[in-house]
């Protein structure tokens, strides 16, 4: 069976409790349909980049999955029928990850390396009133 991961984002005010029980639900239809959900993670509330539906925030949600299209495609329109779920995106891929996803590494890192981009050279924002340099003017 083909491998996919699927993450879908839950709207700010449902409380945890209630996340919890919407990921065993869509689990139990990828397992009713004949496929295993591997991991479950849950990322917690994020903000979003922008805007869905009036919510600024959102509760994440990731599954690792091995399991037919066909189970896919039900998950993925009960996800669309429910009134809570703002997003979801399932993409398929080559072979699940075993330890933790890349978003629950990037929290066990802290945020010690926030501010620089490479190596231990501090991130600068570019000059915004900067005067032009003129042609043939020396400096």
């Amino acid at each position: 069976m083909p491998y996919y991961e699927s993450v879908f984002i839950v709207r700010q005010d449902v409380p945890a409790t209630q996340v919890e029980a919407l990921a065993t639900q869509f689990a139990d239809i990828i397992r009713k349909d004949g496929g295993t959900v591997a991991k479950t993670e849950q990322w917690g509330l994020r903000t979003l980049a922008y805007r869905i539906k009036k919510n600024r925030k959102g509760h994440y949600v990731l599954f690792n999955i091995d399991a037919p299209p066909a189970a896919i495609d039900e998950m993925e329109r009960n996800m669309r029928l429910h009134e809570d779920v703002l997003r979801f995106l399932t993409v398929r891929v080559e072979e699940l990850e075993s330890g933790p996803s890349a978003m629950m590494r990037r929290d066990e890192r802290g945020d010690g390396e926030r501010g620089h981009d490479r190596g231990d050279r501090p991130h600068r924002a570019p000059r915004r009133n900067a005067a032009p340099i003129e042609e043939g003017a020396s400096t």
